[in-house]
Order: C-alpha cells, then structure tokens, then sequence
C-alpha cells in the first residue's frame, strides 16, 4: 500500500490558524505538527510506502527535529501549482503511478484500519472517498493517479467538497466508494472531540498540556 500524505510545514501563523486565533498560533502550530507525527506513525504502523507532499518552511516549524526523523524513510515532494485542488492533483501526479491512498494532517485519531480499509476497497472501486463531518473529505484512494485530474474544478474547503468530489470522479467515468467517515481537526470543540476519541496520540497529550476548553 502506498499513501501519499498532503501536510504543510507546522509554523506558527500559518498552521492551523482557525484554532491559532483562539488559543494561539504557537499551540496551533504545536498541535499540527503533533498531528502530523500521528499521521506518519500510522502510515508506518500500517506498513505503507510513504510518500509526503510539503509545502512551507520545516526549518521554521515545530517540532521539526522530530518530523524530519520521522520521514527518514519516506519520498519527498514538494506541493506545487495554484490552489489547494490543483496541488492536490499535481501531488499524486509527482507520486509516481500505483493505486494510492491520499490523506492529510487534520486527523490525527486516524488509524492503521482506517487506511487499510480505504485501500481495500480499491479491490471493488476505481477511486474511493472518506467522507469528514465538516462536508470535505480526509481521505482519497486512486487506482490510477490520473484520476486525480477532476479535483482540479472542485471547490475546496466548502460543505460541499466531499459531494462535489464525488461528482467529478463519476463525471469523468470511476466508479467511487465511500469509506469511514472521519473529524477535522479546524475548531477548538473539533480537537477536543478528536483528542477525547483518541486519547494515545500525540495529538491527545499535547491537547491536554494546553488546557484549552470549548
């Protein structure tokens, strides 16, 4: 299994800045780069090739002894293009042909199931969905990279993205299935939920060492 994670360097006022507006841009950031380090610890746990699309300063981020530890072993591509769909689409593109599962850094309760279930069903479908309770999505699995082009006319970051996602794939002719439906991490009441659901990660412990509350 191959996984291609979309992650942007964890540098205070420019990660995470929805929940850096409530409880700081420093513990956002510290929250995102705990996330991330999830995020890659479950690709591992998972026995995934690791593919990693940056975008950003890592020198300037948090925790970045620890993140470029933990990619050691991973290929690293470098975001590019205008816009977070085309990045999207050029990212799996530059990771090189395969059926992959692509996710990001906004959810760090993610599992090693998680991602294995959402390869499995590429068995059954051309390309698959996990849907997030905001109305985006956490996760897309591809047979074939090429298809990764119909994100380039979707909307992102809307109520709609998951749906409009959904539509633009069955356009272009793939079938889609749709897997587990996952949280966000955007919003104060979002990081409790995800923390209070997943209480070993990193992402939990550094929560709770900010003594935030909704």
């Amino acid at each position: 299994m191959k996984v291609l994670v979309m992650a942007k360097a964890p540098v205070p006022g420019l990660a995470k800045t929805r929940l850096g507006a409530v409880i700081g841009h420093d513990a956002a950031a510290d929250l995102a780069a705990a996330g991330l380090l999830d995020t890659l610890a479950v690709c591992r746990e998972a026995g995934a090739d690791g593919v990693i699309a940056l975008t950003g300063d890592l020198d300037a981020a948090k925790r970045a002894d620890e993140i470029r530890t933990a990619l050691a072993d991973w290929t690293i591509i470098w975001q590019r293009g205008d816009g977070f769909a085309e990045r999207l689409a050029n990212a799996h593109f530059d990771a090189g042909p395969g059926r992959l599962v692509q996710v990001g850094m906004d959810t760090p309760q993610l599992t090693a199931a998680n991602l294995q279930s959402a390869s499995r069903a590429l068995d059954d479908y051309d390309t698959v969905l996990g849907p997030a309770h905001d109305g985006g999505w956490w996760g897309l699995g591809l047979r074939d990279p090429a298809d990764a082009q119909a994100l380039r006319g979707v909307p992102m970051s809307t109520p709609q993205t998951c749906e409009d996602t959904r539509k633009a794939l069955i356009d272009r002719g793939v079938s889609v299935g749709l897997v587990e439906t996952l949280r966000d991490v955007d919003t104060v009441e979002d990081a409790e939920i995800v923390a209070a659901a997943a209480p070993h990660t990193r992402f939990a412990r550094t929560w709770a060492s900010k003594g935030v509350h909704p």
